[in-house]
C-alpha cells in the first residue's frame, strides 16, 4: 500500500485545497440559484406576458444560446490569464444578467437578459471546473468535482425555499433582484485565492501565454470565415428559440449544427477532432435526458398536479437535496470505480425510479422521495461530468476545450424544455418527461458506459489515451489511481 493508500483521504487536502473549493462552490451556489429562478416563476411569467407553455419554456433555453460562445471565450480566457480571472468574470456576467431579469418589460426583453446569464454561467463552469480539478490531489479528483457542482444544486434548494416567501406577497420580479446580493460574498472569498497549481506549474511558471483558439484566426481568411460563422451560429441559434424563426427551425437548427461541429473540428485539428464532437454529442444528449425534469417540474407541480407555492417548495427541497447529495455520492463512487463506469452503472440504476416518478399523483412525502433518488442516481452523477471530460485534454487548452465541447453540448438543454413542452401537446407533461427522460438516459449509459468519445478519438490519435488529470492513467481505466501525488 501507498502512503497516499493508508492516510484517510480528507487528510489528503491541505486547508488552501479547501478554501479553493469553498470559494469555487460558492460560485455555484449562486450559479443554481440563478439559473433555477426561471423555473420556478415561469407560470407567473407566463401569465404576466401572456406566453403559450412552449414560448414560456423557450426562456430557460435562452441561457444556453450563448453557453457555447461564453463557455470558449472565458474559458480561453482562463487557460491564458489563469483560472482565477475568469472566475470573477464569470460571476459578474451572471450576476448582471440575473439583475436585468427582474426588469424585463417584454418577452423579448427577458430573453435578451438571459442571454446575459448563459454567457457567465458557461465561464464559471469552465473556469471553476478546471480551477477546482487543478488543485487538488490527482487520485481524488472525482470527489472534487461531485462536491464542487452540488453546490449548484445548493442554489437550487435556496432559490425554491424563497420562492414561497417572495412571489406571493412581492411577485415573480423580486426573486432576481434578491439573486443577486450573494455575489459581494462570492467575489470577497475569491478575492486572496491562489491560482490553481497544474496552471501555475506549466503555465505561469513557463511564461506560458496559450490562446487555444489561435487556429481559427491563422490568416486573414481563415478568421474572415470563422468571424462568419461565430454570427451565423449566434443569429441562428437566436431564431431557433424565439418566435422570429417560426417556419425556419429545421433549416436553421442545421446552419448552427454546421457551424459549430466546425468549429469542434478546427479545434481538435485531424489528430481530436472525432473526440471534441462525440463529448459534444455526449453532453447534448445527457442535457436532453436531465433538463427536461430540472425545467418543467414546477410547472408540471402547478398546472398538473395543482400544488400551491409552498408545496412546490417542499417537492422542489426533495428534489435538490437529491441532487446534492447524488453529486457526493458520484465522487466517492467515481474515485472507486472509475468516472466512467460510476456514470454508466449510477445512470442505469435511475431507471427504475422514472416511471413510478410521474405516477404517483396524491402524496406530496412520496412523491418527494422519489424525486431525491431519481435525482441523486441521474442529475448527480453529473458532478463527475466534469473530471469526465477534463481529463481529455492538457493544462494548456483545459478550460477552453471543456468550456466550448461542454456549453456546445448544454444546448440539449435548451432543447429538452422545449422538446417537453410539445411533446406535452399530445400526452399529458408528466408522461413527456418520462418518456424524455428514460430513453435519451439509455443513450447516455451507451455513450459513456461503451467509451465511445475515446473509441472514436482512437481512430485518429491513438496515442492520445492518457488521462491528463491523472498522469499516468488512461482514460478506459476503470478502477481509480492510487499512486502516491
Amino acid at each position: 500500500m501507498t502512503e497516499a493508500a493508508r492516510v484517510p483521504w480528507y487528510r489528503e487536502v491541505s486547508p488552501g485545497q479547501w478554501k479553493s473549493l469553498f470559494a469555487a462552490w460558492i460560485g455555484y451556489l449562486l450559479d443554481g440559484f440563478d439559473f433555477v429562478l426561471i423555473t420556478l416563476v415561469l407560470t407567473e411569467i407566463a401569465d404576466e406576458f401572456d406566453l403559450s407553455t412552449a414560448s414560456a419554456a423557450s426562456l430557460v433555453s435562452g441561457a444556453f444560446i450563448t453557453r457555447w460562445l461564453g463557455g470558449a471565450v472565458l474559458g480561453a480566457l482562463g487557460d491564458r490569464y489563469g483560472r482565477k480571472a475568469a472566475m470573477i468574470v464569470s460571476i459578474l456576467l451572471y450576476s448582471l444578467g440575473t439583475f436585468a431579469c427582474g426588469f424585463a418589460w417584454n418577452y423579448l426583453s427577458l430573453f435578451t437578459a438571459r442571454l446575459v446569464i448563459g454567457m457567465g454561467m458557461a465561464g464559471e463552469y469552465s473556469a471553476s471546473a478546471t480551477y477546482v480539478l487543478e488543485s487538488w490531489p490527482a487520485r481524488l479528483r472525482n470527489r472534487a468535482s461531485g462536491f464542487l457542482i452540488s453546490g449548484y444544486s445548493g442554489g437550487t434548494i435556496i432559490a425554491s425555499e424563497l420562492y414561497k416567501w417572495v412571489v406571493p406577497h412581492w411577485g415573480w420580479r423580486w426573486m432576481f433582484w434578491i439573486g443577486v446580493l450573494p455575489v459581494l460574498v462570492a467575489l470577497w472569498v475569491r478575492r486572496a485565492l491562489p491560482e490553481a497549481g497544474d496552471w501555475h506549474e506549466e503555465v505561469a511558471a513557463a511564461r506560458a501565454r496559450p490562446n487555444p483558439f489561435r487556429p481559427l484566426f491563422a490568416g486573414r481568411a481563415r478568421a474572415s470565415v470563422n468571424t462568419a460563422l461565430t454570427v451565423a451560429a449566434s443569429v441562428a441559434l437566436f431564431l431557433v428559440f424565439t418566435p422570429a424563426g417560426a417556419g425556419w427551425r429545421w433549416p436553421l437548427s442545421i446552419l448552427a449544427a454546421g457551424c459549430l461541429f466546425a468549429f469542434a473540428a478546427q479545434l481538435g485539428g485531424r489528430r481530436r477532432w472525432p473526440l471534441y464532437t462525440s463529448l459534444m454529442c455526449t453532453v447534448f444528449c445527457a442535457f436532453l435526458y436531465s433538463w427536461p425534469i430540472q425545467a418543467l417540474l414546477p410547472t408540471y407541480l402547478k398546472e398538473q398536479l395543482d400544488y400551491t407555492p409552498s408545496e412546490v417548495t417542499d417537492v422542489m427541497f426533495y428534489a435538490g437535496f437529491g441532487t446534492m447529495a447524488g453529486c457526493w455520492l458520484a465522487g466517492f463512487v467515481g474515485d472507486w470505480l472509475g468516472t466512467r463506469r460510476a456514470y454508466a452503472v449510477t445512470l442505469l440504476a435511475s431507471l427504475a425510479f422514472v416511471f413510478p416518478v410521474f405516477a404517483v399523483q396524491d402524496s406530496l412525502v412520496g412523491l418527494g422521495v422519489l424525486l431525491f433518488f431519481l435525482l441523486a442516481l441521474s442529475q448527480g452523477i453529473s458532478g463527475i461530468l466534469p473530471k469526465y471530460i477534463a481529463g481529455h485534454f492538457p493544462t494548456g487548452s483545459r478550460a477552453a476545450s471543456l468550456g466550448f465541447v461542454y456549453n456546445t453540448g448544454a444546448l440539449g438543454g435548451a432543447v429538452a424544455p422545449v422538446l417537453g413542452a410539445h411533446l406535452a401537446e399530445g400526452m399529458s407533461l408528466g408522461r413527456a418527461l418520462a418518456v424524455l427522460t428514460f430513453g435519451l438516459t439509455l443513450v447516455v449509459i451507451v455513450l459513456v458506459g461503451a467509451d465511445v468519445p475515446r473509441r472514436l478519438g482512437r481512430l485518429t490519435d491513438p496515442e492520445g489515451e492518457e488521462d491528463h488529470l491523472v498522469p499516468g492513467q488512461p482514460l478506459s481505466m476503470a478502477g481509480p489511481d492510487l499512486k502516491k501525488t
